[in-house]
């Protein structure tokens, strides 16, 4: 029996497991079912399509950025278990916004000064909810996972993170919106009921004191987490990766409609072979350093991933340059010259990503003490969503002065090259401290 089939026959693993499948999959229905129907049905200009997307993007991410050094606090203070399922019964009420948004939107009424903002609100709550999740689905591992499980609790973690995106995103290029609405409130009362059967996890350390000066709290937790040279450089390139990959997230949805001229469930695909790679990369690493936590194929995981965004960009120049009349339905998009290599593309970009990123993030808890596993997740979410928030704003700078969408691929493939000499730098600093 493998490790990964063992953890997945276990209490203390398999309800944490299924609670983020339910969570990840909800947030990617509700998400993109949003942003399809505005790109598609509401807005008709690449440089809006653009910027909305953007904006979307950053108002889920500003959450991680000015609330995850209390999230932090909270997931160290408190029990783990209990904080989830508090989280989770929110998630309930915030679904049920989302969903009269969508339904607005869908009638048609007050569509710009009703339903879209309170789309965004909700969007802006499932980004609270997720930062709030985010340091707990990985530092809860060490408190019920035994050492050599950390590594392949936290592949399968990210794994079936991406297959639920995979699965929301199926589902929202499919299905009209109406259905979407009533889907995200039915999984968020599941996953309510999944929750309440997580192990209690209660706190390791001793009792502190919770600072609520968001600012300030950010500010220390930063500063005291910093000064691991390992975890230092796990955090910066786990930062750069998910900048790249906000990029890249903003850019599909437009780049589908009107570069690759493609309907929503195209659109859709992308995400889909995108979570696919991830998944496959996210276990294959794990069996590549057999349950060692190392940056070994950091490097070199991240010079592939930017290779193949380049290999995407000049498959969608050549695209661009014999495009189609009309939008292509899915079928049409499979049989176009070119699609297999696209998507070919797109899996190789993915794959690697997720062989670079899942030993980091076993990195930030396996290099901390139990008791400071989640403030450490907390200090890598906000600086995660400071770089990603750089990423949105850059994607609406470029699309603010005219910079075509296919052009701004080259930007993810620059900042590859980043996170390949931060892996490098990570793997030198644990090769020098095995040595010592």
């Amino acid at each position: 029996m493998t490790t990964s089939t063992h953890l997945l026959r276990r209490r203390r693993f398999l309800p944490l497991f299924v609670t983020q499948l339910f969570n990840a999959f909800n947030d990617n229905l509700y998400k993109n079912a949003m942003v399809l129907f505005v790109v598609y049905e509401v807005f008709n200009s690449p440089q809006t399509e653009g910027a909305f997307s953007a904006v979307a993007s950053g108002l889920f991410i500003l959450p991680f950025f000015v609330l995850s050094a209390l999230a932090g606090q909270l997931a160290d203070m408190r029990d783990k278990a209990a904080i989830i399922r508090t989280v989770k019964a929110c998630e309930i009420g915030l679904m049920v916004i989302g969903a009269a948004g969508l339904y607005l939107a869908w009638k048609g009424i007050a569509v710009e000064l009703i339903a879209i903002p309170l789309l965004l609100l909700a969007l802006f709550l499932t980004g609270v909810q997720s930062t709030f999740l985010g340091p707990i689905k990985y530092a809860i591992l060490p408190q019920h996972l035994r050492k050599e499980e950390v590594l392949a609790g936290t592949g399968l973690v990210e794994a079936g993170t991406y297959i639920a995106i995979l699965a929301g995103t199926i589902l929202a290029g499919w299905i009209d919106v109406q259905f979407a609405a009533a889907g995200i409130i039915i999984t968020s009362v599941v996953g309510y009921f999944v929750s309440r059967q997580v192990p209690d996890a209660p706190p390791q350390g001793a009792q502190e004191k919770l600072d609520w000066n968001i600012f300030r709290s950010s500010k220390n937790l930063i500063a005291e987490t910093m000064h691991n040279r390992e975890v230092f450089y796990a955090i910066l390139a786990i930062s750069f990766f998910w900048t790249i990959g906000s990029v890249l997230f903003i850019q599909f949805f437009p780049l589908a409609k009107n570069v690759i001229m493609a309907e929503p469930e195209v659109a859709s695909l992308f995400l889909v072979v995108f979570s696919i790679g991830v998944a496959v990369g996210s276990v294959s690493i794990n069996a590549l350093l057999k349950g060692r936590v190392s940056a070994r194929y950091a490097p070199i995981s991240v010079i592939f991933m930017g290779l193949f965004v380049v290999a995407f960009y000049i498959v969608s120049k050549l695209w661009a340059a014999d495009p189609p009349s009309d939008l292509l339905d899915f079928m049409e998009f499979l049989s176009w010259p070119m699609a297999t290599v696209l998507l070919l593309c797109l899996l190789g970009i993915s794959v690697a990503g997720g062989m670079f990123v899942v030993p980091l993030y076993a990195f930030l808890t396996t290099r901390v003490k139990p008791e400071q596993a989640a403030r450490t997740i907390a200090a890598n979410n906000i600086v995660n969503s400071g770089a990603m928030v750089v990423g949105s704003l850059l994607a609406m700078s470029l699309n603010a002065i005219g910079i075509p969408i296919v052009e701004q691929l080259l930007l993810s493939a620059a900042m590859c090259l980043v996170s390949a000499w931060l892996g490098h730098r990570l793997y030198k600093n644990e090769t020098d401290h095995s040595l010592v």
